[in-house]
């Protein structure tokens, strides 16, 4: 009985808002421009071991918006998730931290980004979804290709 593998297990044990800021630098002049600002969206996954079977992921959103090249408002939000994971094959970890707790932890920070921004007296940036398993996969795809060696071909 003592090599029978153990139930896999996946729970989460807590989902919080880790790091939020806002910033309005030109404020208040660049609030009396009429032109419509550019917004810049950026995300980030990142997944560390807290303890043993208990894991943190981050998703941060990095969302700037600009008027000509003067910043209307900067935020950056971090959400974060400690998730129990155990029992799992090593081959599916990577999908699990990249994939499924992203897309659990992803609804909170689309929230507070919207609140936040909406605090700050503008109207809410609603993140878009987002296709975890799509940005796995290129990030996987990108790792491999700096991995191989390039290869040079000579011809005699």
């Amino acid at each position: 009985m003592a090599d029978q593998q153990a139930d896999p297990v996946f729970q989460i044990q807590r989902v919080y808002l880790k790091e939020a800021s806002l910033e309005q630098p030109n404020s208040p002049a660049i609030l009396l421009e009429q032109e419509q600002p550019s917004v810049d969206i950026q995300l980030a996954v990142e997944a560390l071991q807290a303890a043993d079977g208990v894991y943190e992921v981050c998703v941060t959103a990095t969302v700037t918006t600009k008027v000509k090249d003067k910043t209307v408002f900067l935020v950056e939000a971090k959400q974060a998730g400690i998730f129990e994971i155990r029992n799992l094959p090593p081959e599916q970890m990577g999908p699990i931290m990249g994939i499924a707790c992203p897309q659990i932890v992803y609804p909170y920070l689309r929230g507070n980004v919207a609140d936040l921004v909406t605090r700050a007296g503008f109207p809410p940036v609603h993140l878009a979804e987002i296709n975890f398993q799509a940005m796995y996969e290129q990030q996987q795809q990108a790792q491999q290709e700096a991995a191989e060696p390039s290869r040079i071909i000579t011809t005699a």
